[in-house]
């Protein structure tokens, strides 16, 4: 299992709620949360298969941007 962080513009718990669907729905994260207080909104991922380019596509899908760190 791998952790993933991403710097994003998920900057509220509304944003979460659209977000979640996307990213509950790929089988492949095992674990995923966006701390909203942290500047930077850091959207971390764990999971053993998905790259980086992956999960980034996911959060774009819900209208989101997400950038590997």
């Amino acid at each position: 299992m791998k952790t993933l962080k991403f710097k994003t513009n998920i900057n509220c718990s509304g944003c979460v709620r659209s977000v979640s669907p996307h990213l509950d729905n790929e089988k492949e994260i095992a674990h995923w949360e966006v701390n909203i207080a942290d500047p930077d909104k850091i959207l971390t991922v764990s999971t053993s298969t998905l790259s980086a380019e992956e999960v980034e596509k996911a959060v774009k899908k819900a209208g989101f941007k997400a950038e590997a760190l």
